[in-house]
């Protein structure tokens, strides 16, 4: 079996990161078989190596190897691509064409971005697997093929299947065995070794001295995330390598081209600390429950504050305007438009027994104790059945005036009646 550092050197892969070493001894393992194989990665991070290695270490590596980007070409016409067509099939089709699986009989398709074939291709692609066998674009004559398939997505291949868009038989079987090809951002003690490797590429294409960089830029360029992977990494080589004059980059001159990435909204983990889960916001509506607590908070504390207020400074020393905004602040109306807004809360918070408003007012504001909020389910469904609950309490049981009230329908109504146990 050839081993790992020759076909690094004959394809030109760099990188020592365990991972991609274990992608390309599977890939050399299962090369002299006809396993259908299913490469896995992000875009960018060099998949397409993977299916040439296979192929090159086959029996068939004599015999064709046709690259089909899947995406690229459009839903109309790509049955034909693959499995060609007779003449008079359609309007355009003036003479018959083979396909590429016609074509590469007894060597290897690699079907790149498989995830983007359209549920039809895919019935078809599904019994060229199965029985090698397959039929052109308006024909009746089934033909037979020898073709070794490796395929290649970048698309969360589980979520394709649950949203309907890729068929779950032909995952399986295509992913017979699969590779996983890791992105550029695990493989930091690889950044810099790729960098050297287009640095000397480029440096030859243009006839231009080779770059340099500074150990400052080598750490820089390690931090960066790269969601671009190798082929960003290639990218900006290429371009530093035509525009810079210098030749040595440090990391001012390289964050000019790949600016630090803390100014983009962070990506925070699940379990990480202070964290969000986006099942705790999932609506608007669950987003307006939150910024309405924190409004009932900001009227608790602001209670707070004025019977502070009222207690350092005694009971006759309120200019006009303070005695305006104590009078607002526990007004009924501004109770009642808390409690109406923060229906879906728990009860508010006590109120004070009096207005205040006079000596004998004021003495009794100064007993008053501001209740803190406290912390409150933002569940959407524990807030709807308390809704519902105290709807039907307010109407006495009355199904109709309750569902008016809820804006809804009846019929929804006891529907979530029954749902949360209600009924009595």
């Amino acid at each position: 079996m050839t081993d790992l550092q020759s076909i690094k050197t004959r394809f030109g892969v760099i990188g020592n990161y365990p991972a991609l070493n274990r992608a390309l001894e599977k890939a050399i393992q299962v090369a002299p078989t006809d396993i259908s194989v299913l490469v896995i990665g992000e875009s960018g991070v060099g998949k397409e190596f993977i299916p040439k290695i296979i192929h090159a270490e086959s029996r068939r590596k004599h015999h064709p190897y046709i690259v089909v980007n899947c995406g690229a070409i459009p839903e109309g016409t790509i049955d034909s691509e693959l499995f060609g067509h007779e003449k008079g099939a359609f309007t355009g089709a003036t003479s018959t064409r083979k396909g590429y699986f016609e074509v590469a009989d007894g060597g290897t398709i690699f079907l790149d971005e498989v995830g983007e074939l359209p549920l039809q291709t895919q019935v078809r692609l599904l019994r060229v697997l199965e029985s090698g066998e397959f039929m052109k674009v308006g024909s009746s004559q089934v033909q037979k093929t020898d073709v070794r398939i490796v395929a290649a997505t970048n698309v969360n291949m589980m979520k394709a299947i649950q949203d309907g868009r890729f068929r779950e038989d032909l995952y399986y079987r295509l992913n017979t065995v699969q590779i996983d090809m890791p992105p550029l951002r695990e493989r930091k003690g690889d950044i810099h070794l790729l960098f050297r490797k287009f640095a000397i590429d480029f440096a030859e294409k243009y006839r231009m001295p080779e770059l340099q960089l500074t150990d400052d830029a080598v750490t820089y360029l390690e931090n960066h995330p790269f969601p671009g992977n190798v082929r960003q990494l290639r990218n900006l080589v290429e371009q530093m390598t035509v525009v810079e004059q210098k030749r040595e980059i440090n990391s001012v001159r390289l964050a000019e081209y790949i600016p630090s990435q803390t100014n983009l909204p962070a990506v925070i983990q699940k379990n990480q600390p202070g964290s969000v889960s986006n099942s705790e916001f999932h609506s608007e509506r669950e987003i307006m429950y939150k910024i309405l607590f924190d409004m009932r908070n900001d009227l608790n504390d602001l209670k707070s504050l004025t019977s502070e207020l009222i207690k350092s400074k005694g009971n006759n020393n309120f200019s006009h305007q303070e005695q305006a905004l104590i009078n607002k602040i526990y007004s009924p109306e501004t109770q009642t438009g808390s409690s109406n807004s923060l229906l879906y809360f728990e009860n508010q918070s006590r109120k004070p027994s009096v207005i205040p408003g006079s000596e004998d007012d004021y003495q009794e504001v100064e007993d008053v104790e501001v209740e803190e909020a406290k912390p409150v389910s933002l569940s959407l469904q524990n807030n709807e059945r308390e809704l519902i609950v105290k709807a039907l309490e307010k109407h006495k049981g009355r199904r109709n005036k309750a569902a008016d009230e809820l804006g809804i329908s009846q019929r929804t109504l006891y529907r979530k009646i029954k749902q949360y146990n209600l009924e009595d």
